[in-house]
């Protein structure tokens, strides 16, 4: 995730100071992690500096001056810039999961290989029950809605490939250790 395009993006709705923006990100991505007050101020330090926001103006409610920043036309440009760039998909598998999946049949015998992948599928199914729960909350948002069929889709995909892999952990432990 880049935070610089996000809260340009969050900005591009008009000016806001840093704990607004930070509030907003945390409201509209709510299963992202949450960002710091610090990378929030970083980050626009920079994005000011590079000229992509410029102070719209400073409020003094009870407590140290904030300053609210507005999206600059370069500003608007480059987050135009970046949501019409296509995010290729990852040429390379970088899960953690796929890693831990291979080094088991690499350093384990099948049993518990295959343990691990039923303990992973278990984990899997519990958040899978977790985020369902959340689409069917009354008091959910339509962000948290957005986000769990995201992550629900993730899941989905990585359970399907369990299923999978569990089907060939047999075949797959003698072809590494023939």
């Amino acid at each position: 995730m880049s935070t610089s395009h996000v809260l340009l993006g969050l900005l591009a709705g008009g000016s806001r100071h840093g704990y607004e923006l930070k509030r907003a990100h945390d409201e509209r991505l709510p299963r992202a992690r949450p960002l710091a007050f610090g990378q929030v101020y970083a980050t626009l330090g920079r994005l000011h500096r590079d000229g992509l926001v410029a102070a719209a103006g400073q409020d003094r409610a009870s407590g140290p001056d904030r300053t609210a920043y507005a999206l600059t036309e370069q500003g608007r440009a480059t987050l135009d810039q970046w949501l019409s760039t296509v995010e290729p998909p990852m040429p390379y598998v970088a899960s953690t999961l796929f890693v831990k999946v291979v080094v088991a049949l690499l350093a384990a015998d099948v049993d518990r290989a295959r343990s691990y992948l039923m303990s992973q599928r278990a984990a899997h199914t519990a958040r899978l029950r977790e985020l369902t729960a959340v689409k069917g909350d009354p008091t959910a948002t339509l962000s948290d809605v957005v986000a769990a069929d995201f992550a629900i889709a993730h899941l989905d995909a990585d359970l399907r490939w369990l299923h999978a892999t569990l089907a060939r952990v047999a075949d797959w432990h003698r072809e590494v250790h023939p």
